[in-house]
């Protein structure tokens, strides 16, 4: 049942936003058929979806966790198709907005993966999210190749077609092929609790990590507002071979990536190559600004989206690694909500920057934005290697069990909430006494 329900709710999470990501690399170009186009409107439809997942992503998960997950789902996925639908029938770019922000209102992001919580076991939790994270990303580089395929056969309006097509073929797929959860395994490690996001928001580390999310998807939203034009416009690309040129970027970026998170990892040099990253990113954006040409800007923009690959796996990660034990899932919902936020400021800022300043202007407000992470970035400690490990207190005291599990060798960071049977533990892996904790086991969440 757990290997069908994660392949059943990754496939979904993927039809769904390659239907989102195939508007990214073609609505610049597209922008003159409908009435009002200007660069800021392009701006707002660019962010409008991101604005309203920000604003409800939370709100959202809570109500799931009080009428119950497939309501919320299936509502989301129905508010998501309609706002495609609309904006295939917009005729201008004021109705693009209204359509772009009803497909951000089904913000179901935080609900599914909740739902992989509820039906898969903690040991096999962490595959299950990795495996709807490798469908985000497939779902990314399809969505590069195919989105300006499609426009150019059938226009951008045929985009919104296939992405309404999409949202219902995976309302039809939740409800075939996702089972109904008999034993709901609720987790602190893996739920949001409201209570614990004033703590969290003055973490200095996930502080940093959070405002490093905003500014990533920032700097690609707003990219994307120039970045197809410059591709046809000053490369002289034809608007139906840009698939192959997004294939070709997407693809060099990613496996330009692989190696240095590979010995970032092995050799524990993950700052060394997470600041690099950024350094990278801040660089290749303040030399577009300042010089493009046939050969620097592929140059540049292959930097630029090796960087994003590499940070874009790191942030989670880093997150995961250094949040206190018991508040991954709050930690999450907030780095989430973060992330579309910083896609809204980026579509937002990109079309007013490329209006009153232009190509080279956006570029540089960019790197100034990214040179900025850069130097919150250096502040950053390299995340330790620890993992969650979920205990039973059974009828023990709190209190009591806090001192003695407290004490054990390699113990980092516990957590006990009054009224439930299970600790939420952090410990270093290489120190850890685990003869000493195996009387407590109940499960492991790495």
């Amino acid at each position: 049942m757990e290997r069908r329900a994660t392949a059943s709710l990754a496939s979904l999470y993927g039809f769904r936003m390659l239907g989102l990501f195939m508007v990214l690399p073609v609505l610049a170009l597209y922008m003159d058929d409908y009435d009002g186009a200007s660069p800021l409107m392009l701006g707002l439809t660019l962010g409008a979806y991101g604005l309203t997942q920000a604003l409800l992503q939370i709100p959202l998960g809570l109500l799931s966790d009080r009428i119950g997950r497939r309501p919320v789902i299936v509502g989301g996925l129905l508010i998501f198709v309609a706002g495609s639908i609309f904006a295939a029938n917009a005729d201008s770019m004021v109705e693009l907005v209204i359509g772009r922000a009803m497909q951000g209102m089904g913000a179901i992001a935080s609900t599914l993966m909740a739902m992989v919580t509820d039906l898969t076991s903690e040991e096999n939790r962490t595959k299950a999210m990795a495996a709807i994270g490798g469908s985000i990303g497939l779902s990314f580089i399809l969505a590069m190749i195919v989105g300006p395929l499609i426009a150019a056969s059938v226009g951008l309006a045929g985009i919104f077609w296939l992405t309404a097509g999409l949202g219902l073929l995976g309302i039809l797929m939740f409800i075939s092929q996702v089972p109904r959860a008999t034993v709901v395994q609720k987790n602190r490690e893996t739920l949001a609790d409201i209570k614990q996001i004033g703590q969290l928001l003055r973490n200095p580390t996930l502080l940093r990590l959070n405002l490093g999310i905003f500014a990533l998807h920032l700097a690609l939203m707003a990219a994307f507002v120039v970045i197809p034009t410059i591709l046809t416009d000053e490369l002289g690309i034809a608007s139906q071979d840009l698939w192959w040129v997004y294939a070709a970027l997407l693809g060099g970026g990613f496996v330009a990536m692989i190696p240095a998170m590979i010995l970032g990892e092995r050799y524990h040099k993950q700052k060394l190559s997470f600041v690099s990253a950024v350094a990278i990113l801040a660089a290749s954006m303040l030399l577009l600004g300042l010089q493009r040409g046939a050969l620097l800007t592929p140059i540049l923009l292959l930097a630029f989206f090796a960087a994003f690959n590499l940070l874009e796996a790191s942030l989670p990660s880093w997150l995961s690694k250094t949040c206190p034990a018991g508040n991954r899932g709050t930690a999450m919902g907030i780095y989430s909500t973060c992330q579309f936020f910083g896609a809204a400021v980026g579509g937002v800022l990109g079309g007013w920057s490329l209006q009153y300043y232009g190509i080279n202007g956006l570029f540089l407000l960019i790197a100034g934005i990214l040179i900025i992470w850069w130097l919150l970035a250096l502040g950053l400690q390299s995340p330790r290697a620890l993992q969650t490990m979920v205990l039973q207190v059974g009828d023990a005291n709190h209190q009591d069990f806090a001192k003695i599990i407290s004490t054990i060798t390699g113990v980092e960071d516990i957590l006990l909430i009054e009224g439930e049977q299970l600790a939420y533990i952090k410990v270093d892996k290489q120190r850890v006494d685990m003869p000493s904790l195996k009387p407590y086991f109940n499960r492991t969440a790495d």
